[in-house]
């Protein structure tokens, strides 16, 4: 286990805290502690040989005793991105949830969460849905060239990482697509083989499902053969999701890749009566121009801005930790707690998109409906803040497209 004393004393603190009642109305950005895991932490020589996760955690000044940490939650979100029915200003006791969702979504990560059944089953209990449809898979392949299979041994365990991210990732897509099949597949390792073979064991589980998303929440640096790992990410019937990063101006792969989704970040802005106010670029959202992905066909329209390159991320959700999600965590000893980063991003609207009900055959396909439709008013333009690139009037580094309204063009 790789846990630091500072993530020991959160997790006690949290564990304390239960869940009964959602913390009271506060303005965000909150003020906290944002603690980074050390899954999360980047390393020199990563790029190419290993990933590390995107979710930050956010410990607030204030948390009101009784209550889980002050957090967007399924139901303010659907509302921010007028999923569901409105309540005025879309506060974080709002009580119309996502109900849609098809087919299946498969979340892939490293190491095992040995309590992802009970993270994702406590998650929908405390938030009124009915009992989701999960299933765990361990990948695994043999020697150099042999199949991989769903069906291998249970990996190890990385409390308060890796393990973390998983409980995330059933968590957010599952809340925004409750009606979906969702596939935990764990690769053995960070290593980009065993990574590379757990994404071939959940385009296979999806598309065997009729169709859906793949979501990534991991990443590393770009490389020079990135180019070869694209394959993986090319599973008829299936939409590929993969975070843009959470260390500003910058690109991380598969998000490079023109064959996912890159999903990038935001920060949900509320006043001091709690109520939602707007939404700007997170300053942690990854993004920029790849330095060996050429620009796909469906950013023709933005080749003023990219150049030849791809440009990352593509649209975008609430990432910023100090306007982070509450979730739960049994493995890490962390209870309720919330977090962030564009590991919330991926999940999200890899559910987001699920729950839409279009099943694009590719992402290629997904990414040139979004991109022909963002001039119609079916995505917020988010024109407020700077990863190191600006925000701005239409397309840009920070969110890309925008962020979701409604369900149409996705």
């Amino acid at each position: 286990m790789r846990r630091s004393i500072v993530l020991l004393a959160l997790a006690l603190t949290v564990l304390l805290l239960g869940f009964t009642t959602p913390a009271p109305a506060q303005s965000s950005p909150a003020k906290g502690t944002v603690i980074v895991p050390e899954s999360s932490i980047v390393h020199p020589g990563d790029a190419g040989v290993r990933a590390h996760t995107n979710i930050l955690i956010f410990v607030p000044d204030e948390v009101e005793p009784g209550s889980y940490p002050a957090g967007e939650n399924p139901a303010s979100l659907a509302c921010i991105y007028d999923l569901v029915k409105q309540t005025k200003g879309c506060p974080q006791s709002s009580t119309y949830f996502p109900t849609g969702g098809a087919k299946a979504i498969a979340l892939v990560d490293a190491y095992d969460n040995p309590d992802a059944s009970t993270d994702i089953e406590t998650f929908a209990k405390a938030f009124g849905y009915g009992t989701p449809n999960f299933t765990q898979v361990y990948a695994t392949s043999g020697p150099p060239g042999s199949k991989c299979t769903g069906k291998g041994k249970q990996p190890g365990n990385d409390a308060g990482g890796w393990s973390l991210e998983e409980a995330l990732d059933i968590e957010y897509s599952f809340a925004m697509a409750p009606k979906a099949h969702i596939y935990l597949v764990e690769a053995q390792s960070e290593s980009d083989s065993d990574l590379d073979c757990a994404e071939t064991v959940a385009s296979a589980l999806v598309a065997a499902a009729g169709g859906g998303e793949v979501s990534n929440s991991w990443g590393e640096g770009e490389f020079s053969d990135e180019t070869g790992e694209d394959q993986y990410f090319q599973e008829s019937g299936v939409v590929f999701f993969a975070s843009s990063g959470d260390g500003g101006a910058g690109v991380i792969y598969p998000s490079a890749s023109p064959y996912v989704v890159a999903a990038g970040g935001t920060t949900i802005e509320r006043n001091s009566s709690g109520n939602f106010t707007g939404e700007d670029g997170w300053s942690g959202s990854g993004g920029g121009p790849s330095q060996y992905e050429p620009r796909p066909s469906y950013q023709k329209r933005i080749a003023g801005i990219v150049g030849s390159a791809r440009g990352t991320p593509d649209f975008s959700f609430d990432a910023d930790p100090n306007s982070g999600v509450a979730m739960y965590d049994e493995d890490g000893g962390y209870g309720w707690i919330t977090v962030g980063g564009t590991s919330v991003s991926s999940p999200s609207l890899a559910g987001l998109v699920n729950a839409a009900g279009t099943f694009k055959t590719s992402s290629n396909a997904e990414n040139t409906e979004m991109y022909k439709e963002y001039y119609h008013g079916l995505f917020r333009d988010i024109t407020v803040g700077n990863n190191g690139y600006p925000c701005k009037k239409g397309w840009d580094f920070v969110t890309g497209i925008g962020s979701d309204l409604k369900y149409k063009g996705k």
